[in-house]
């Protein structure tokens, strides 16, 4: 005996089956009540041919035919019977439900095993019918395991919209919608949820600071060291986060500190390489680290000292060496040729925006504080020191937005480097989520130096990350701007209203053919409304967004009314001050 999860009765129906194609049915309605009652989306259960199954399909078209004048006029001549109205409505067969195979119950399959017959009964399907329907859809049956719920379904604000979390974050995901469609709340309400679990895990990449107002046990805040901080003594431990320039890729730090259009670029880049790798080799010396010595690369994490390399870079820059004649002496290979490198490297820094990466304090040159660092950013909650916090959010509202995509990108670099050379039995599974992710991700063909590394870093991970354990949640107000590789490994679509047609072509791409016309709803969302679409979610699902606990700093100033307001707010002495200290 199954755990059915149907049990309708003839009376339940809204009709019959009166035409049948090969994905298609037409549905007769003669109850004018019930026909008013249909909603176009809506999800229907037909009958099938087949014992144990029932087929799936959405309302596509809804259409009461009422007698033409021709035919009233007809009948008053000839007095026949009334001509009935033809009520019908289109529904497109997306799936089986199958009640029994083998020793599974209740599973659902995005395949058409059968056909309903004529006259087959075609019932509604809401409330909790809807709500278990949408729980075996994604797998999560069991009622006592903890559930990936981001609302209700639009259509039924009774029936709860459920995920499969499992390959929501495997498979790649994004939040995508227009300003003031809801994406904040979309992710805060998604935070929430990851944060409540026993060993949660994720960081949030909060790009304007407006994730600070989110709170509980498990979530933690950092913040990217502004100019205030440089003489605070404020590190890792107060939530401060730096990072030392000396945690960059050979790549990054070319991009950041020589002159691509420079004729002598390419020897500024080696004689770097050179006195990097001599930096490092000597650091590891000094500290006695033989065993990683015999191995290192330059791209390896060891500290070193960047004063010594700008100084040897410099003392090439006016070396002179001897000259053909005896006591002469002439210019050496690169005089002169080395000028603009050291002088980008001189200003990068002195410069106190960037002071996060060239003027961090002591301890972040300690061979231990990458492994601090690590386990602050990539600890679960269980396995951080005060068993708290295994969502982090990092704020980044004060790095200048030139370097943005780089600093962004080298700490997801680290994490899933880390990830990757943990032992596959041994990884605990982290999420990244990127919030305003057209700013550091974009897509742009021909993009060179930092922003070039920066998609490097997040191609790679959208790629590789399933298989070490990190997945990424793709944020955007423009998701036709972000990067289509890595929109392409995003599975899982959660789409708030987009008004902008590119927009909505990169959703409608994500649809099955048969339901391709469930983009047209994009427009017309609602704000909180949204089209999941994806593998968390088998069937593209319409969803309101229910309301987090703590709102995100993120709300739409109410222009008329502060226009209106009798009091004048004395903000702009203070916004010019915090303009010049570049900090708030």
């Amino acid at each position: 005996m199954t755990n059915a999860i149907f049990s309708f009765g003839d009376s339940d129906a809204l009709g019959v089956v009166r035409a049948v194609d090969t994905a298609s049915v037409v549905v007769g309605v003669d109850n004018l009540e019930l026909l008013r009652k249909m909603q176009v989306n809506r999800l229907v259960v037909l009958q099938s041919s087949k014992a144990g199954q029932h087929l799936i399909g959405i309302v596509q078209r809804i259409v009461r035919d009422a007698p033409t004048a021709k035919e009233v006029e007809q009948e008053e001549e000839t007095g026949e019977a009334q001509i009935a109205e033809r009520n019908t409505v289109k529904v497109t067969l997306i799936g089986t439900f199958i009640e029994r195979d083998g020793t599974k119950e209740n599973l659902f399959r995005r395949t058409l095993e059968s056909v309903p017959e004529i006259d087959a009964n075609c019932f509604p399907l809401e409330g909790d019918v809807l709500t278990r329907f949408m729980r075996v859809v994604s797998h999560q049956a069991d009622s006592a395991a903890p559930r990936l719920s981001l609302g209700t379904y639009a259509l039924d604000h009774h029936a709860e919209a459920y995920l499969n979390a499992n390959r929501f974050f495997q498979r790649h995901a994004a939040i995508v919608g227009s300003t003031g469609s809801g994406k904040s709340w979309t992710t805060a309400r998604l935070v929430e949820q990851i944060a409540e679990l026993p060993n949660g895990n994720a960081i949030l990449f909060d790009i304007h600071g407006e994730y600070g107002t989110l709170k509980g046990d498990g979530i933690r805040h950092f913040r990217v060291a502004g100019t205030s901080d440089l003489e605070s003594g404020k590190g890792l431990s107060d939530g401060v986060l730096y990072l030392p320039y000396w945690l960059l890729a050979y790549d990054d730090m070319v991009a950041m500190l020589v002159d691509r259009d420079d004729n002598n670029a390419p020897n500024q880049a080696m004689l770097m390489s050179r006195a990097v790798v001599a930096a490092k080799r000597k650091y590891l010396e000094e500290g006695g680290h033989k065993d990683i010595l015999a191995n290192f690369t330059i791209d390896s994490p060891v500290p070193y000292d960047l004063v010594a390399v700008h100084d040897e870079i410099d003392a090439k820059n006016v070396e002179m060496v001897p000259g053909a004649r005896t006591g002469s002496e002439k210019q050496g290979d690169f005089f002169g040729k080395l000028s603009r490198l050291v002088a980008r490297m001189e200003n990068r820094i002195s410069d106190r925006k960037l002071g996060f990466m060239f003027q961090a304090p002591e301890e972040t040159g300690e061979f231990g504080w990458l492994e601090r660092l690590a386990k602050q950013l990539m600890a679960g909650t269980r396995d951080q020191e005060d068993s708290k916090g295994g969502v982090k959010i990092i704020d980044f509202s004060e790095v200048p937005s030139d370097v943005l995509p780089l600093i962004v990108s080298r700490i997801a670099s680290v994490m899933f480097s880390v990830s990757q050379w943990t032992r596959s039995g041994e990884r605990h599974p982290i999420a990244l989520l990127c919030d305003e992710a057209h700013l550091y991700i974009p897509e742009r063909g021909t993009s060179t130096g930092i922003l070039a590394s920066a998609l490097g870093t997040f191609h790679r991970i959208a790629k590789e990350g399933r298989k070490y354990g990190v997945g990424i949640v793709v944020i955007s107000q423009r998701p036709s701007e972000v990067s289509r590789t890595v929109l392409s490994q995003c599975n899982n679509f959660v789409a708030l209203r987009l008004t902008n047609a590119e927009d909505q072509g990169v959703v409608q791409r994500m649809l099955p053919d048969n339901l391709g016309g469930l983009a047209g709803l994009l427009p017309i969302l609602d704000t909180g409304e949204a089209l999941i679409v994806g593998d968390a979610c088998l069937l593209p699902a319409r969803i309101r967004i229910a309301e987090p606990k703590s709102k995100p700093d993120s709300g739409t100033v109410d222009f008329w009314d502060e226009w209106s307001a009798e009091d004048a707010k004395e903000t702009i002495a203070s916004a010019v001050q915090a303009w010049r200290k570049q900090s708030t």
